[in-house]
């Protein structure tokens, strides 16, 4: 609501400065105005205010000495500058210390409105884009990756080393056991977040379709080929290309992917022209890869230049620890999505679901789940249904599992683990809010947040 926003409206021309903040009440903003910029920058608090509207020619210290104080205190509050004087010079001037916009006077009352209004709702989105992207980057942040086992744990500290570094990974693993996520992980984690993460199945495709989507083509190079179309490699030009299934590529693309990752260039499909861009590779497989070099089925030198960096991720039938909360996950997940109210696995189910072999593997375990939240109509996943989607084996020795796995446990666990990294971090960097949001990649309003939740004194860390 615009009755929310609070604007600053800085002038030294008394009756102008009481003209607009006039306007601005009237339509429902919270205004405060002042006609000495010294005053005005004494008042000024970051977060305070939503838009400053001030005058450039002012006795003292100018609206543009004023503009760069207060882009120092905070740096994507909107200024609106007005001006009698609006020369070139002094707009480019203005817009390079940070200005929103240039208002030259005299100016209709409509005028000022809409310039604010403007300012306001551009500032809005470009605050909304950003949450999401920070969203998207917590979503796949290796810290929201599920499990507790030293096994996934080593790999994580691993992604986190890899991430910072723009060079070539192979992720390996059998098929279900998350390896596109931990590439989602990587790319959210490296520099490259903020541009595109592009996958493809490289098994799913026939050669002639893989090549085109990989590389796109020119216009008249095969029939149908009615028009220019970018390859993928093009569409994640400055972010990363992931390969899933990448022993699947046929040789005529393995010989064309080698002189990429070497050149960084390509030729789409009936074009004589080199395309250059910048992108990282990151692939993955559940093949044998040296079998298949051995074979002659894969090239020897493009192994090497995809495998420079060799992350393998461990079945779950070797992550058994990670199961309760994986399983508490999906059910907290199938929860929200459907609104119902799923506690947990009984112990004997979850016996049963820890002796598993798991096959299929963390894919496997959420359809699963998936499947038995549909069917169970009591508040646990009880043996009798989870044994119509698994298969059970003979209770005998295999120890018996004492506790009920509850959502709520998921909660917990999670909830201890991030008590312990913020005390860490705020250890580490004697109390620095900042510091610590710096160094955790999220902002100092999570720090805050957290802190606040976990009744956490950051005075107790201070150095």
């Amino acid at each position: 609501m615009t009755a929310q926003k609070r604007v600053m409206v800085i002038d030294n021309e008394e009756g102008l400065c009481r003209m607009m903040e006039a306007v601005l009440s009237d339509n429902g903003y919270q205004v405060t105005a002042f006609t000495r910029s010294f005053e005005a920058l004494e008042t000024f608090t970051a977060r305070q205010w939503d838009i400053i509207v001030t005058d450039i020619k002012m006795p003292g210290m100018d609206g543009l000495e004023l503009l760069q104080k207060i882009k120092q205190k905070e740096p994507s509050i909107p200024v609106i500058m007005v001006t009698a004087y609006a020369t070139v010079e002094m707009s480019i001037q203005a817009l390079r210390k940070g200005a929103y916009d240039m208002l030259t006077k005299p100016f209709e009352p409509e005028e000022l409105l809409y310039r604010v209004k403007n300012a306001l709702k551009q500032t809005a989105l470009m605050e909304e884009n950003r949450e999401l992207r920070e969203e998207l980057v917590g979503r796949f942040h290796v810290e929201n990756i599920i499990g507790a086992s030293s096994s996934l744990r080593e790999l994580l500290e691993r992604v986190e080393k890899v991430a910072v570094r723009d060079t070539s990974v192979l992720i390996t693993g059998e098929s279900g056991t998350g390896k596109e996520l931990i590439a989602q992980a990587i790319h959210y984690n490296s520099p490259r977040k903020e541009k595109k993460f592009v996958a493809i199945n490289c098994g799913a495709l026939p050669a002639s379709l893989l090549e085109s989507e990989l590389f796109g083509y020119r216009k008249g190079a095969f029939t149908g080929a009615s028009e220019n179309r970018r390859g993928l490699l093009e569409t994640a030009d400055g972010g990363t290309l992931f390969l899933d299934e990448v022993g699947n590529l046929p040789m005529t693309v393995q010989k064309t992917l080698l002189r990429f990752l070497q050149e960084q260039e390509f030729n789409r499909i009936g074009d004589p022209t080199p395309t250059k861009v910048d992108v990282r590779v990151l692939s993955a497989t559940n093949a044998d890869m040296k079998h298949a070099v051995k074979q002659g089925e894969f090239r020897e030198d493009l192994y090497y230049r995809l495998n420079v960096v060799n992350l393998h991720l461990p079945p779950l039938r070797e992550r058994k620890d990670d199961l309760p909360l994986l399983a508490a996950h999906f059910i907290r997940q199938q929860n929200e999505k459907f609104a119902t109210a799923i506690k947990g696995l009984t112990p004997e189910a979850l016996e049963a679901a820890t002796n598993y072999h798991w096959p299929g593997n963390i894919r496997q375990l959420k359809n699963v789940v998936e499947a038995c939240l549909a069917m169970e109509s009591g508040e646990y996943i009880g043996l009798p249904v989870l044994s119509q989607f698994i298969e059970i084996a003979p209770q005998g020795d295999a120890g018996v599992v004492s506790n009920i796995v509850e959502e709520g446990e998921y909660a917990r666990a999670l909830s201890r683990f991030e008590t312990e990294y913020l005390r860490g971090l705020l250890r580490k960097n004697g109390g620095n809010v900042e510091a610590a949001a710096k160094e955790a990649g999220t902002n100092m309003a999570t720090i805050y947040r957290k802190i606040k939740k976990y009744g956490i004194r950051k005075d107790e860390y201070a150095g």
